[in-house]
């Protein structure tokens, strides 16, 4: 808390200043040092404060509008400083407007609140959003306030860094390489308790841990960095997110391989098994004994020319003899006999569909082509054929068309939930088993801005307390998809584009579910299927394309084709 004095001049441009003489200016150990940044808070917001030192019996409340005190006084009030700050920009306009929507912003003072609450564990915190308790974290060790933040399951997904030098000393966890994601990885560098951002060191990390995640995924880590003050320079960046090293080249080696050996340590590298189970058993061998001979078993009344029973094996007893008896008979057979011959294969084979070529030189070509079109189509069922079951072939006016199977499901799919969205009016298909989906509060906070989305789309959601949320409906026609796994990367889809334009948030998540719903490649069509397919994608307005611009669809014209046969 604060005496009544200091709580007045807290508001005051430089008053809190941790700078004492010059020389501080190269040994920061904290987060500002000007002094500026509450006296700025109250130049455009209204702010309350109430402290209190130990020592007081009372406190003190003040309440300022754009830097002016409104009103002070003696209150009762807990030990400690507490400050309210309401209705930002409320005298500047011009910067309101520039807001973003209610979610985009908590999603910014979320990010915030993480980065804080991570490099100061031993600190408790709780982050109250209308009423609804998003976190609560008391105090607790590095690790410990890592599951907090992000879940229980990261317990298992940590692997700890440690070392140090007469440079720096690095401390904290990254991630197994199975943990590793394609979109919205879980990074942070500290340095000195100041969260930072260092393409550098982010490719130190990367490189140790190639050949071990898929191309595109990116690991999780939370490294801490401790280094002299004197060797960093913080104001290079207005948020001092971004820090430049005196000695960054070596750090990078050590933070490279400290990173190395964590994953070497933890059995992550895959290493050679030298597993010992059934292997012979190879004698040792001295010089004064003698070589033996090896010793062969073999069966002295063993004749392979006699029969299966004079062997003593399990081949089944034939009298070759009779087996042979009925081809002496056979040679007095004429070769032109015509006698019937036995129908072998008759019951495997449709004569019908089978053109009968035999007197070929009749026949005019035409006729020819046309009886093997015509049992070709039989066999395949109609006027569509798929190609190794991801091209759908068909014949159209000008020649023949070419249609990716997945690509033109992915753009039918998209045009249906488009609609959905403009209209909120999406088919949702109960589930017998409600899943189960767990989520981080800044997650959980994405979630709740889209779910009015979510439910035009065909989901039925509802929220279980504690970041969990239980699925009851999906949209028709995605069965077999990995639920959690989609509505996963809608959310991560959502936090991309949270500063956009609410259309493109709903392109972004249409997008994301056509394709995980798609037809996938390998899948075998049956002839209607594929005409449906056809027939859904010429309806679209713009066939040709995926929404993300792939083509769908190529067309040979008959030109093309006869200079192919030329």
């Amino acid at each position: 808390g604060m005496s009544e004095t200091d709580a007045r001049l807290s508001f005051e441009r430089h008053a809190t200043s941790k700078i004492r003489q010059a020389g501080d200016l190269f040994s920061l150990h904290t987060m500002g040092f000007r002094g500026e940044a509450l006296a700025s808070i109250a130049a455009i917001a209204q702010v309350e404060l109430r402290t209190r030192r130990i020592e007081d019996e009372v406190g003190t409340a003040i309440a300022l509008a754009a830097s002016v005190v409104e009103s002070q006084e003696c209150v009762s009030c807990p030990v400690g400083s507490n400050f309210a700050v309401k209705n930002i920009f409320y005298n500047v306009p011009a910067r309101r407007k520039f807001l973003k929507s209610n979610q985009v912003e908590l999603s910014n003072i979320l990010s915030e609140f993480e980065r804080i609450a991570l490099i100061n564990p031993e600190i408790a915190f709780e982050l109250v959003h209308n009423d609804n308790e998003l976190f609560n974290l008391p105090a607790s060790n590095f690790r410990q306030r890592i599951i907090s933040l992000f879940g229980k399951g990261m317990n298992q997904q940590l692997l700890t860094v440690e070392v140090e030098t007469s440079l720096v000393k690095i401390s904290g966890y990254i991630g197994k390489p199975e943990a590793s994601r394609k979109r919205n990885a879980l990074q942070y560098f500290f340095v000195n308790g100041r969260y930072m951002r260092h393409p550098y060191f982010h490719k130190a990390v990367m490189q140790s841990y190639e050949q071990l995640i898929p191309v595109g995924e990116m690991p999780n880590y939370f490294i801490n960095l401790t280094v002299d003050p004197a060797s960093i320079d913080v104001n290079i960046h207005p948020t001092k997110t971004e820090i430049k090293f005196e000695n960054e080249q070596p750090i990078w080696q050590i933070l490279s391989a400290a990173v190395k050996e964590a994953l070497g340590k933890f059995s992550a590298v895959p290493s050679i098994d030298f597993d010992m189970e059934g292997a012979p058993e190879i004698p040792v061998f001295h010089k004064g004994d003698a070589v033996k001979p090896p010793q062969t078993a073999f069966t002295p009344g063993y004749n392979p020319f006699k029969s299966a029973s004079s062997a003593g094996t399990k081949r089944p007893d034939y009298d070759w003899s009779k087996l042979y008896s009925g081809f002496e008979s056979a040679k007095d057979i004429p070769r032109n006999s015509t006698e019937e011959e036995p129908q072998i294969f008759s019951s495997k084979v449709n004569r019908s569909v089978v053109p009968d070529l035999s007197s070929a030189e009749t026949v005019p070509s035409e006729t020819i082509a046309s009886k093997i079109n015509d049992s070709v189509t039989t066999t395949v069922g109609g006027q569509y054929l798929q190609v190794k079951g991801r091209y759908v072939i068909t014949s159209v006016k000008s020649g023949v068309v070419m249609i990716d199977q997945y690509r033109a499901h992915v753009r039918i799919l998209y045009d249906r939930y488009i609609s959905h969205l403009q209209s909120g009016q999406g088919v949702s298909q109960r589930v017998l088993f409600p899943e189960m989906i767990h989520l981080s509060a800044s997650q959980g906070a994405i979630l709740s801005g889209i779910k009015e989305d979510l439910d035009s789309l065909g989901f039925d959601l509802s929220d279980m307390g504690g970041g969990t949320f239980s699925i009851n409906g999906v949209p028709g026609g995605i069965e077999g998809v990995d639920v959690v796994g989609l509505l996963n990367k809608m959310i991560e889809t959502a936090s991309e584009k949270g500063g956009d334009v609410k259309s493109d948030i709903h392109e972004a998540m249409a997008l994301t579910l056509a394709e995980s719903a798609a037809i996938p490649y390998g899948q075998v069509l049956s002839p209607l299927e594929m005409e449906q397919l056809a027939d859904d994608l010429f309806a679209s307005a713009m066939p040709g394309y995926t929404p993300d611009g792939r083509v769908t669809l190529t067309v040979f014209s008959v030109d093309e084709l006869q200079k192919r046969f030329k």
